[in-house]
């Protein structure tokens, strides 16, 4: 706030200082942007006003001065703004810009369908969680007291509740930050490893991998690994006999995800497993999108090293878990240096909260996951069916081996990003969240040989657990009335329309 007058400052300070304020006149950030100009009329006006009452409807907000009111000013300044509770809080005035950006004009949120980003806490979890927020809130690490002990049991039931999701013993869990460390760690450490003999520098993962998985490989090719990014079918699986021709003698490690989070291709992991096992090479997938979804064995699948991630499973975020097998035993450096905990491989405090309510997540998706496979099939069913009756559309991936509560469909001459601006009503992505701040066309949908406007027209739709027959058929609805409505203004759907064959048109430069 150095552009405010010194007047200004010391009237705030005097303002702030008061222990009775009237409760409306504190109500709108909106009004904060204005204290300069306020303050420098302060010889016209008779009386002062700092902050005014403003309805949501009448609120204005000049972005240039409230971008310029750092927190550590508007702080220094001495100006309290009140909270919704009543309480007087030192805020930077954006943070209630955002917080009223987030209400919708309809009075109500958008029906959530982006499951594949992330999914609702489960109130169960929350209920496991809560305790461990006050009363149990020693350090696991501490052997020496309760308050350690009790915290310490907690993790390791957890651990266990993780371990029975899988078929692993609970030994080989790791905890983590979450899938992308857990990725981080799997392949960086194992390539380092076994890369320091110079005897295994290769590594071996498929185009169509999250992007946690490819930048750990571009990372590695910087330290002098080799990396083979295997191409994927047009139905988005990898093909058998090109990971076999792949592999070579210096192969450290094939890394292969479960589902992916943006078409739900489902890979063979079994048969993966196997070559890998006959050709001793360690195995690795990212199973953010598959743990808790969909069974997974990692001894009947071979698998060596597996990424879990909780806020996928109606966990917390903020948590996640590394499978490292034991036998045949897995050796990796730790990405992570300090006192030593999770065996060595992951250091650092555990927060217990999470680690519980990661292990509840689980304990409930092992419980539910028949019922929850069916009624997610029995939505997604219903959903696609209504989708691809709509005149050019298709589905994304392989039709036989998905996830069903991923579906990616393409619709035909309609802007992906347009689509989801008309359907504000529903919160949907075109693709990765990680990515989905970018205007480039899905590197995914690019490798199954779609063209740049097919991946541009792509819409992922994620049903989960508490998704509703009601949200689904409301989503039919409003897709189709606006998708025919983006058609309608779009002069290539005219062309279409009189039976013009589009790639038969020469295009001319402007």
């Amino acid at each position: 706030m150095a552009n405010l007058a010194p007047s200004a400052l010391r009237q705030a300070s005097r303002l702030a200082s008061k222990s009775v304020l009237s409760t409306p006149t504190r109500r709108s950030v909106a009004a904060v942007g204005r204290v300069a100009k306020t303050a420098s009329q302060s010889s016209v006006a008779p009386t002062r006003s700092y902050v005014t009452e403003s309805k949501r409807d009448n609120a204005q907000v000049q972005v240039e001065t409230a971008i310029r009111l750092d927190k550590k000013d508007f702080e220094k300044a001495g100006l309290a703004l009140s909270g919704q509770d009543g309480s007087n809080v030192h805020v930077s005035p954006m943070a209630d810009v955002l917080k009223q950006a987030t209400v919708m004009d309809e009075g109500q949120r958008p029906i959530y369908l982006d499951m594949q980003a992330t999914t609702p806490v489960d109130p169960r979890v929350l209920d496991a969680m809560m305790p461990f927020f006050t009363g149990f809130y020693g350090n696991p690490h501490s052997r020496t007291h309760a308050y350690g002990w009790e915290s310490e049991k907690a993790v390791e039931e957890a651990r266990e509740h993780i371990a029975a999701l899988i078929g692993a013993d609970p030994k080989e869990i790791i905890f983590t930050s979450g899938a992308t460390e857990s990725n981080n760690m799997s392949i960086k450490g194992v390539a380092r490893f076994f890369g320091r003999s110079g005897k295994k520098k290769h590594i071996i993962t498929s185009q169509t991998e999250h992007k946690c998985v490819l930048d750990s490989c571009r990372h590695l090719q910087d330290e002098g690994f080799e990396v083979t990014y295997l191409p994927v079918l047009h139905t988005g699986l990898i093909d058998l006999e090109q990971l076999k021709e792949a592999i070579r003698p210096d192969t450290a490690l094939v890394s292969i995800m479960a589902v992916n989070n943006e078409i739900g291709v489902i890979q063979p992991l079994e048969e993966i497993g196997k070559i890998c096992r006959e050709r001793k090479v360690f195995f690795h997938t990212d199973a953010a999108q598959a743990v808790g979804k969909i069974p997974m064995d990692v001894n009947a699948m071979n698998i060596d090293l597996m990424s879990i991630s909780s806020h996928k499973i109606y966990g917390p975020k903020g948590i996640g878990a590394c499978f490292v097998r034991r036998r045949p035993r897995v050796r990796l450096d730790p990405i992570i240096s300090g006192g030593g905990q999770e065996r060595g491989l992951r250091s650092g405090t555990l927060a217990p909260p999470l680690v519980v309510g990661f292990g509840e997540a689980c304990r409930i998706a092992k419980q539910e996951l028949e019922y929850d496979s069916k009624r997610v099939k029995f939505l997604s069913d219903r959903l696609l069916k209504g989708l691809l009756s709509m005149e050019h559309t298709n589905q994304n991936g392989d039709p036989e081996h998905f996830y069903p509560g991923c579906v990616n469909v393409s619709f035909a001459y309609v802007e992906g990003e347009s689509l989801l601006m008309a359907l504000k009503d529903i919160a949907l992505s075109s693709g990765s969240a990680c990515t989905s701040a970018s205007l480039e066309p899905s590197y995914v949908l690019r490798a199954l040989g779609n063209s740049d406007e097919s991946a541009h027209s792509s819409i992922r739709f994620g049903i989960g657990r508490f998704t509703t027959e009601q949200e689904i058929d409301y989503v039919l609805k409003a897709v189709t009335e606006r998708v025919g409505f983006l058609r309608e203004l779009s002069p290539l759907w005219e062309l279409v329309q009189e039976g013009v064959d589009l790639n038969t048109i020469e295009w001319s430069q402007h």
